[in-house]
């Protein structure tokens, strides 16, 4: 066989639907099935009345693509949806519309886990972005994008290890879509980022439904921008983040976790997300994937965050400690550990600039240069930016110019992608995931 469908499995896990009825809930599994691009094939309902299967029902929607099931213990209320599709018809807004209905039918009902597995993409044959890379991406930035990634492709296959740091707004601009499933595949070693790409994570983990799109975002008058304000927006280019439902509904989380003990800024957050009630899959999360995986995560300049600013106002009412956040220097050394254990070339892929990237980088020169360890130089470089190089800039700085800081060696394969790294980045990422 030449060619085989891609395809993504979504289950979800509910309580509570003691009073689901199987004809009901077929219905919109057919619904939702008959007003999207799937075409249905069979659909059926088997009711059990519990003298031989247990109390409940089993309802199934063959489409051409695949199926979409519901499974009902009446007893206990447990109900599981299964939605698999592997043709054009995306699993994600089928489950999206099944899960809006089944609320509105049993309100009392609980989703209390919903899994996305990518099915029948592991062989390059089946993987549309990558094969629209190497076919058209040949010149200027496209033919540099598509050098980085053969070449980043190459050298995790070859056993390097990845740093990946994020500035800018990645995760407001919702990277962890594709981040995550990149840290879960094994292809991310460690993270530095702004506090606001650590924050903005979780903020749209537990709030995204709550938040405002703004389309002419370009055109807004600083009235508008005064009404947004007062409507407890806070706008980053064309998403606007809630104050309360966002910022305001984790300070209330978090404030007694910061009393509780000293730890560094994520580790904070890794201790309460597990048990926040969240918007979006955790599968788009990639602060949940990183927790999950147990790769360390570094946040120079913390401080500069909507988090490190609420944090010091509750330092200032003498309602937390200063002593609850580790900062920068103990950050580094945990980062000169990490760096120094690992047996293998580490690679660094920069996103952005500024503190996220500066302050991981320098760990090569310090250890070399001011502890006089022996360690090797970062194995692989590329940074996205949309930056130009300037007088005393970092961000747009060519890596070249690391050289002569000790941290590239001339033999450090090193790339620059001049372009919107909300773009780029999405690109390599899948590209690699081949």
């Amino acid at each position: 066989m030449d060619q085989l469908p891609t395809g993504k499995h979504v289950i979800l896990d509910c309580s509570g639907a003691f009073n689901a009825q199987g004809n009901e809930v077929l219905e919109i599994l057919e619904n939702v099935v008959d007003n999207s691009n799937a075409r249905r094939v069979h659909s059926h309902v088997e009711n059990f009345d519990g003298s031989v299967s247990p109390l409940g029902f089993a309802a199934v929607v063959l489409i051409d693509e695949s199926h979409v099931s519901a499974h009902c213990y009446s007893e206990t209320g447990l109900l599981a949806i299964d939605v698999f599709t592997c043709g054009n018809t995306d699993s994600e807004i089928l489950a999206d519309q099944i899960e809006n209905k089944l609320k509105i039918l049993l309100p009392k009902m609980i989703i209390h886990n919903r899994e996305s597995i990518s099915r029948f993409t592991k062989n390059s044959r089946f993987n549309e972005i990558k094969g629209f890379v190497d076919n058209h991406f040949n010149h200027f930035n496209a033919g540099e994008i598509k050098k980085c990634a053969r070449s980043l492709k190459s050298f995790l296959n070859s056993n390097g290890k990845l740093m990946i740091t994020l500035g800018g707004a990645m995760s407001t601009a919702e990277i962890g879509k594709s981040l995550a499933p990149l840290i879960r595949a094994g292809k991310v070693h460690a993270i530095t980022c702004t506090g606001a790409n650590l924050e903005e994570d979780l903020f749209n983990l537990v709030a995204q439904k709550s938040y405002k799109k703004i389309e002419n975002w370009r055109n807004i008058s600083i009235e508008e921008e005064k009404q947004l304000y007062e409507k407890g927006f806070n706008r980053i280019t064309d998403v606007c983040i809630p104050e309360d439902e966002a910022i305001r509904h984790i300070e209330s989380r978090i404030v007694e976790q910061w009393k509780s003990r000293t730890a560094f800024p994520h580790e904070h957050i890794f201790a309460i997300i597990d048990d926040l009630e969240v918007d979006i899959s955790p599968e788009n999360s990639w602060l949940m994937a990183a927790k999950k995986e147990n790769i360390p995560i570094y946040v120079p300049g913390w401080e500069d965050s909507t988090l490190g600013n609420i944090f010091a106002s509750h330092c200032l009412s003498n309602n937390c400690k200063t002593t609850a956040i580790r900062g920068g220097t103990e950050y580094m050394i945990h980062l000169a550990n990490w760096y120094k254990n690992l047996d293998s070339p580490i690679g660094f892929l920069q996103i952005g600039g500024g503190i996220a990237g500066d302050f991981p980088i320098c760990v090569v020169p310090m250890l070399n240069q001011d502890l006089n360890q022996d360690v090797p130089l970062w194995s692989w470089f590329a940074q996205i930016s949309e930056s130009k190089a300037s007088y005393g800039g970092y961000s747009g700085a060519l890596p070249s110019e690391k050289i002569t800081w000790g941290k590239l060696s001339t033999e450090t394969p090193m790339f620059v992608i001049e372009s919107d790294a909300t773009i780029v980045a999405p690109i390599i990422f899948s590209y690699i995931l081949d």
